[in-house]
C-alpha cells in the first residue's frame, strides 16, 4: 500500500499521541514480532513500533521488513520509532484523505 503525502501527514498527526505497542529487541524482526505487529494493526489500524538500542537492525532496515510482513504502509520513521498503518478488515475507523483530492 502506497500513501500520498497528504495521507502520511494525516496519519502522522493521528499517531503523535500514541505510545509504541510493539518493540523490536535484540533478536531483530522475528516471526513473533511480525505476528504481534499484525495483531496490533488489526486491533488499532495505526501503531508505533520502537526499535530497541540492542536491535541488530536500524529503524530504516526494520520498517520495510515489518511493512512487507504485515501488508502495512510506513507512515513515518523518526528516531527509533516506526509508524505503521493498515486498514482494519472489519469496521475501519481511520478515514484517509482521498487520492488526488483538490487541496482544501
Amino acid at each position: 500500500m502506497e500513501l500520498t503525502g497528504k495521507q502520511r501527514r494525516h496519519l502522522r498527526a493521528l499517531a503523535h499521541h500514541l505510545e509504541p505497542v510493539v518493540r523490536v529487541g535484540a533478536a531483530g524482526v522475528t516471526a513473533a514480532v511480525i505476528a504481534k505487529t499484525d495483531v496490533e494493526l488489526e486491533n488499532h489500524e495505526l501503531i508505533k513500533v520502537k526499535v530497541g538500542e540492542g536491535s541488530p537492525l536500524s529503524r530504516d532496515e526494520a520498517a520495510p521488513l515489518l511493512a512487507e510482513g504485515t501488508g502495512a504502509a510506513i507512515a513515518q520513521t523518526v528516531g527509533r520509532i516506526i509508524v505503521l498503518y493498515r486498514r482494519r478488515s472489519k469496521k475501519p475507523t481511520i478515514r484517509l484523505p482521498k487520492r488526488g483530492a483538490a487541496p482544501s
